[in-house]
């Protein structure tokens, strides 16, 4: 049928009305957006010496001189870079957040209650390791956007070597803002002794970590997993590109692999921690496919960063630009920690 020449402005006009109420519906989509985080905190101890730890070195008697003073000015410092990150898309900063080297629950407790973040009402989940120094890793949440329904810890047993002792992986489930989500933090063995001799060890924690990963995913093959922690492994070593399954581009991603954002920062040289003049990236969040963004009814992943503002950096000397720690060579530098936090935000529509 042909269309009468009156009707083309009309019909013009109407195309055009509805691409601009087309970009207007999209301009004006509101997300709701989270940020996860990881900090390891540099040996956060009490000043107490307790029975059957090996924690003297930070007692006042101890080699570090380790006192109220020292103990409440690097709680107060540690609040405060908590109490920055993630600002810059949420006021609400970490929902959730992991540490790694905390000593107990006690240590958490005076950490949470600290001005810059009391009003977050953080919530604790911690349990004792059998780590011989009494470092753990534990989580903290805001229970406004996260209600616990399980906690479970791994412990790292090496076979043929019962005297090994390291930190417990944390497994925390439960529900964020609606949705099942898993939370999982790790400290793993150190390079003590050199990278290649201690790679067994972190081979090890790895498998632990993919069979805790595995174990929700035979349940939900689109649980929403957050594995986080210090790896003291860099995104491309064998622990975490094999054993753990890791894909740097979440657009070659294959079943089963886990999506590492932190392998193209580590590609460029961005690092939470530095030794010998080389930069390290061992602080990590890797997430499962079901944060990936195919997943447009709920929260899904939206950007990975590492928190390393200028305060956080050693302003001076031979190691300026280094992550400005509390102790270096014996010395109480009066820092924060020598790792920078690493963080991501999470979004979905509202």
């Amino acid at each position: 049928m042909k269309v009468p020449k009156l009707f083309f402005p009309l019909i013009l006009f109407a195309l055009f009305f509805i691409c601009v109420a087309n970009l207007f519906s999209q301009e004006a989509k509101q997300y709701r957006v989270a940020c996860i985080a990881f900090y390891n905190v540099e040996n956060l101890f009490d000043t107490i010496n307790s029975p059957g730890v090996n924690d003297l070195e930070f007692t006042p008697e101890g080699r570090s001189r380790w006192n109220s003073s020292r103990y409440f000015d690097k709680l107060d410092k540690l609040s405060d870079v908590i109490s920055q990150i993630g600002t810059e898309l949420t006021p609400d900063g970490p929902a959730v957040l992991g540490l790694a080297e905390v000593e107990n629950r006690s240590v958490l407790e005076d950490l949470v209650g600290q001005k810059p973040i009391a009003e977050r009402n953080y919530e604790i989940v911690h349990f004792d390791s059998r780590e011989r120094r009494g470092i753990d890793v534990a989580l903290i949440y805001q229970p406004k956007y996260f209600q616990v329904t399980n906690t479970k810890t791994y412990p790292l047993i090496i076979e043929g070597n019962p005297d090994f002792a390291s930190r417990d992986q944390l497994l925390v489930s439960g529900i964020f803002d609606g949705e099942p989500m898993h939370f999982i933090v790790a400290h793993w063995p150190s390079r003590s002794g050199g990278e290649k001799r201690s790679r067994p060890l972190r081979v090890a924690a790895a498998n632990i970590a993919r069979h805790m990963i595995d174990s929700i995913l035979q349940i939900d093959p689109r649980a929403r997993i957050l594995f986080m922690g210090d790896l003291n492994d860099d995104p491309l070593n064998v622990s975490i590109k094999k054993h753990l399954r890791t894909r740097g581009s979440a657009a070659s991603l294959k079943p089963g692999e886990l999506f590492n954002p932190y392998e193209p920062l580590h590609r460029r040289g961005v690092g939470t921690l530095a030794w010998r003049d080389a930069w390290n990236l061992f602080d990590q969040i890797i997430l499962s496919q079901g944060l990936m963004g195919d997943n447009e009814q709920g929260y899904r992943y939206h950007s990975a960063h590492v928190f390393n503002k200028k305060f956080l950096q050693q302003p001076e000397g031979r190691f300026q630009g280094y992550p400005f720690r509390s102790y270096a060579g014996g010395a109480f530098l009066g820092g924060y920690s020598d790792h920078f936090p690493v963080y991501l935000f999470i979004l979905k529509e509202n």
